[in-house]
């Protein structure tokens, strides 16, 4: 016989007041019926205001005054595949995590459609909050995840991405590296050594590479110095569509050569290490006839030539992801108000090794 809906509401209360909080799927077995049955019940539950519900999991009212902001409590940080220049975000805001008493659970988003999949599996999972870095290989991209990104119903920061004005998720907390900075940094440097034609071979496949690829040609045209500074793709894969190999790839050397450049600005840090290998078959030495600035600085320093390098505060963006994203649940714990959203940038800076020389 069917249990009344009264009783079963009744009894997911009290399930949810002795534990604190519990799942939602984890609640349709113990009461043997559907999940949608039970989040139904939940809706109820929480419109009378008899307990809190959130994505996938109901919530006790009661104060947890005794226990840290969220412990036990899991967090879902989703990141793209084969991306190394995350990887120490990802380290140090999951020390930051388990410092504050939390679980960091990552989530690797594989294709154009991967972010909102893993979201949702983190979700699933029980995750109180997200830290998010989507994919994002163009601007439709972005534009169309930002409907279901706004509708989420727990606390989100982005990472390394920075919501445009007027968008319906720019109200989210973001943190990000000053990309426009480390630009500057790099043709600074190379400025200051005598270069004024400078090849930018980058990345166009996040909004990271699209800031930087921006923000060379416009500093290059603030500089006077634009018309021999040209810009090409660092690998066939480095464009939007990595599939096939895209047109606007060069060759290096090449590119060096028609335009007379004594230097370049690679991005990211493998190309770099690739092209620097790919100049010296062409006998272009470095940095004898062409210095060389990577961008990212994750393995810059590995090559036969330890390789300058604008370095983004990568440990510190996951740091201060963490601490907004504690920041955001104590406000759902509590209910008081936290404060104005945050849209953070730190600075990155430059590392000088062997691969940029002064002009002869």
């Amino acid at each position: 016989m069917r249990e009344p809906a009264q009783k079963r509401q009744t009894r997911i209360a009290a399930l949810v007041e002795a534990r604190g909080s519990a799942r939602i799927t984890d609640l349709a077995d113990e009461l043997a019926v559907s999940v949608v049955t039970v989040r139904r019940d939940v809706e109820e539950l929480a419109r009378r205001g008899e307990l809190r519900r959130g994505h996938g999991v109901a919530r006790s009212l009661r104060p947890m005054a005794q226990e840290s902001t969220a412990t036990g409590d899991t967090i879902g940080m989703v990141v793209p595949e084969r991306n190394t220049y995350l990887t120490e975000a990802v380290q140090v805001a999951r020390e930051a995590a388990e410092k504050a008493g939390l679980r960091l659970a990552l989530h690797i988003a594989a294709d154009e459609r991967g972010t909102e999949r893993a979201v949702h599996q983190a979700l699933d999972a029980g995750a109180r909050g997200l830290l998010l870095a989507p994919r994002w290989r163009t601007e439709a991209e972005a534009r169309a995840d930002h409907s279901w990104l706004a509708a989420l119903e727990v606390p989100v920061v982005l990472v390394e991405r920075r919501p445009h004005r007027g968008s319906a998720i720019y109200g989210l907390d973001c943190v990000r590296s000053d990309h426009a900075y480390g630009v500057h940094l790099a043709l600074e440097h190379l400025i200051s050594l005598g270069h004024r034609r400078i090849v930018l071979a980058a990345r166009d496949d996040s909004p990271t590479a699209r800031v930087i690829r921006a923000e060379f040609v416009a500093q290059t045209a603030a500089r006077g110095i634009a018309g021999g500074c040209p810009v090409m793709l660092s690998s066939r894969t480095a464009g939007p569509d990595p599939s096939p190999r895209d047109e606007r790839e060069a060759d290096l050397a090449g590119a060096v050569r028609r335009a007379g450049a004594t230097a370049a600005l690679i991005h990211g840090d493998m190309d770099a290490l690739v092209l620097v290998q790919r100049l010296r078959e062409a006998g272009v030495e470095v940095p004898r006839d062409c210095s060389v600035v990577a961008y990212n600085d994750v393995v810059a320093d590995m090559g036969q030539i330890a390789l300058t390098a604008v370095a983004p505060p990568k440990g510190e963006i996951g740091r201060a992801a963490l601490e907004l994203l504690t920041r955001q649940l104590e406000r759902t714990r509590t209910g008081r108000w936290a404060g104005a959203a945050r849209h953070l940038e730190l600075l990155p800076r430059l590392v000088v090794r062997d691969s940029t020389a002064p002009l002869h």
